[in-house]
């Protein structure tokens, strides 16, 4: 009679873990984006991530469009969660919100979002370390400009390359006026026009966009002008190669990849993540041939130093 009970036990505990992924096994991921895969920004990138990490790890994945309401995430996240998913990917700082509390409703999912405070023991945080790559893109605006007056069109305030870019621009030209406007959105591109034509109306000759939903109809405004502008998530320079002075790129993809080989590898924390050069997920895109070569190799030298001491050059 024991040996019976001792048997079926041990089958209960073998069907128990039958079809089920074990956590840190990477068979089934999820991704959920705000608005659309389709934007060629922000949106494309994550999705371009998944789609890496099915090809590497063979993991089926699922993606949801349009989440971007709580009853909307919960939904899809208990749809995922029946289909085994127990990676899944909030394309966005709002998901932070929209997590909150689901995490410890489904504590076999971990669950990973950007730039926010990540809480509980199944949560991760992404954060760019975004502050070198706006100082970079500061200096060559600083360098660039001709009438000592350049732009930031931030989306939102706690934006740490907002501060890069207006410390970078000082210490390349310390005669750099620098103007900064909030748009207070990723993608209300009428406000971003708006705060553009003011900003051209004082002078300013090179404007970086901030925000993955305005820069290309802001890019092309300055392109109309005849001035300057520096690319924001992705390399931009086919919007005008003689407008597009640099990008400061985030490589959203790759660091897609680099969560799911940490995550695999039973290695990726909880709490809030920080990513910048040093892991190959953010880089400086092709420069104009406006940009002097001597000065684009002056820069790709600093950013070595960068990678090498995490010092910028305003610390050395």
């Amino acid at each position: 009679m024991l040996k019976k009970s001792i048997l079926f036990a041990m089958c209960l505990f073998f069907l128990a873990g039958c079809g089920q992924p074990r956590q840190n096994e990477l068979e089934k991921v999820g991704l959920l984006v705000p608005d659309t895969i389709s934007d060629q920004v922000w949106g494309t990138k994550g999705y371009k991530g998944l789609l890496k990490i099915q090809s590497q790890y063979g993991a089926e994945v699922f993606y949801k469009e349009g989440m971007n309401n709580e009853d909307a995430v919960r939904e899809a996240v208990n749809e995922m969660s029946g289909k085994g998913v127990n990676l899944i990917f909030g394309h966005g700082s709002e998901y932070e919100a929209y997590f909150e509390g689901l995490n410890e409703e489904y504590e076999d999912i971990r669950f990973v979002f950007f730039n926010g405070d990540a809480d509980g023991e199944n949560v991760t945080s992404l954060n760019f370390n975004a502050n070198a790559m706006g100082f970079f893109g500061g200096m060559i605006a600083g360098e660039m400009t001709s009438t000592n007056k350049v732009g930031i069109l931030a989306a939102y305030e706690w934006q740490p390359e907002i501060d890069g870019f207006y410390e970078g621009a000082f210490y390349q030209n310390p005669d750099v006026e620098v103007k900064i406007q909030y748009v207070e959105s990723w993608d209300d591109v009428r406000t971003a026009l708006n705060y553009t034509d003011e900003m051209l109306a004082e002078g300013v000759d090179v404007v970086y966009p901030a925000g993955d939903g305005y820069n290309v109809p802001v890019i092309e405004r300055m392109k109309e002008k005849g001035l300057y502008a520096i690319g924001y998530v992705s390399d931009q320079s086919d919007l005008g190669e003689n407008t597009v002075l640099t990008s400061t790129i985030q490589h959203v993809d790759r660091l897609y990849e680099l969560v799911a080989e940490k995550y695999q590898a039973g290695e990726l924390a909880s709490g809030n993540l920080y990513f910048d050069f040093q892991d190959n997920v953010i880089e400086m895109g092709t420069y104009s041939p406006k940009v002097d070569k001597a000065f684009q190799e002056k820069v790709e030298q600093q950013i070595e130093t960068y990678r090498q001491t995490d010092k910028l050059p305003n610390q050395l």
